[in-house]
C-alpha cells in the first residue's frame, strides 16, 4: 500500500500544480495607495514611491495667474470625477510649467477633505518612456484613486514615431485614456514637433497637408493649452520679493532687487528659474533652510 501510494505522489503533485494555475489569482493591491507620488519604470514595470516631491508652494507662484487658475479649477473638477481635460503647458523655459503641475496637486490634495474627494495620486513618466504609457494606463485602470500623469519635457525628433500611441492612448485608441487619469505635460513647443521635422514631412509626403495635420494634431489631443511666456522685470522682482519673505530672507529691499537683477544678467535673461537659483544663492549666504 506504501508503495501505491508513493507511485502516486508525482500524478498528485501534477494535479495539485494544475488546480493551482487554474484558480483565480488573489486580487491585486491599490498600485497608488502607499504613497502621494510615484514614478514610473518602464524598464522594469514598476510604480515606485515618492516619499517627497520637489515642489514650490502654489502661493508662491508669480507672474502666471491666469494659468494656474485654469489648471487648479480643471484639477478639481476631476479630483471630483467630473469631465475634464488633457493639458500641455507650453513656452518659455523656467517658467513654471512643471512647478504649477506639482503645485496643483499638493493644493487640490490639501484641500480635499473640505471639497469631499479622495487625495490625487501624482504619477510621473519621463519623455523617453512614452512608448511603454499603454501598459502604465493598464496598471492605473485598476487603481481607486483617480492620477495626475505627468510629463515633463515631452517633445518628439526626426524619426520617432512614439507620438502614435500618445496620440492613440489620449483619444484615439479602442480603450482610450482610463476615466480615473489625466495627462498633464509640459513642453517647449506648442505642436510637440520641431518646425523643421513638420516642414520636412510637408516637403515629401505624398500628401503634404495630411502629413502635417498628423504632426500637429497631436496638440489637438490636449483640451487645454496654457501658454508660458519670458517675464518682465517687475514680475521678476515679484518672485525674489515673495520668495524672500516667504523664507524669511532678511535683507534690505534695494539690497535684494540689485542683487536679483545683476543675477539674472549673469543667467543671460529673467524667469522663475533663474529667481528660485538665485534665492538658493541667498539663502545659502544667509545660512538660512528651504524647507
Amino acid at each position: 500500500m506504501a508503495k501505491d501510494l508513493r507511485d502516486l505522489e508525482p500524478v498528485l503533485m501534477r494535479i495539485a500544480e494544475a488546480l493551482e494555475r487554474l484558480a483565480p489569482a488573489s486580487p491585486a493591491s491599490d498600485p497608488v495607495e502607499s504613497a502621494e507620488a510615484f514614478a514610473w519604470h518602464a524598464e522594469t514595470g514598476i510604480l515606485s514611491a515618492v516619499p517627497k516631491v520637489s515642489r514650490v508652494d502654489f502661493g508662491l507662484l508669480q507672474g502666471i495667474s491666469r494659468q494656474s487658475d485654469i489648471l487648479l479649477e480643471n484639477t478639481r473638477r476631476f479630483a471630483k470625477s467630473l469631465p475634464a481635460n488633457n493639458a500641455l503647458l507650453w513656452g518659455a523655459r523656467g517658467m513654471g510649467k512643471s512647478s504649477l503641475i506639482k503645485a496643483v496637486h499638493a493644493r487640490v490634495n490639501e484641500q480635499a477633505p473640505d471639497n469631499g474627494h479622495d487625495p490625487l495620486a501624482l504619477v510621473e513618466i519621463h519623455r523617453e518612456d512614452i512608448p511603454s504609457l499603454p501598459h502604465l494606463l493598464n496598471i492605473l485602470r485598476g487603481a481607486t484613486r483617480n492620477c495626475v500623469l505627468f510629463c515633463d519635457d515631452l517633445s518628439f525628433d526626426d524619426a520617432d514615431t512614439s507620438y502614435k500611441s500618445l496620440k492613440a492612448v489620449l483619444e484615439g485608441g479602442i480603450e482610450g485614456r482610463p476615466p480615473n487619469v489625466i495627462f498633464y505635460a509640459t513642453s517647449n513647443r506648442r505642436h510637440l514637433m520641431p518646425r523643421d521635422m513638420i516642414e520636412n514631412e510637408r516637403s515629401t509626403a505624398i500628401h503634404a497637408s495630411e502629413a502635417v495635420e498628423e504632426k500637429v494634431s497631436l496638440s489637438d489631443r490636449f483640451g487645454l493649452w496654457l501658454g508660458f511666456h519670458n517675464c518682465d522685470q517687475d514680475t521678476y522682482f515679484a518672485m525674489i520679493e515673495g520668495y524672500a519673505g516667504h523664507y524669511d530672507l532678511d535683507l534690505p529691499a534695494t539690497q535684494l532687487r540689485a542683487e536679483a537683477n545683476e543675477w539674472s544678467i549673469t543667467r543671460g535673461g529673467r524667469s522663475g528659474r533663474v529667481a528660485w537659483q538665485y534665492i538658493q544663492d541667498l539663502a545659502g549666504r544667509l545660512g538660512k533652510p528651504l524647507d
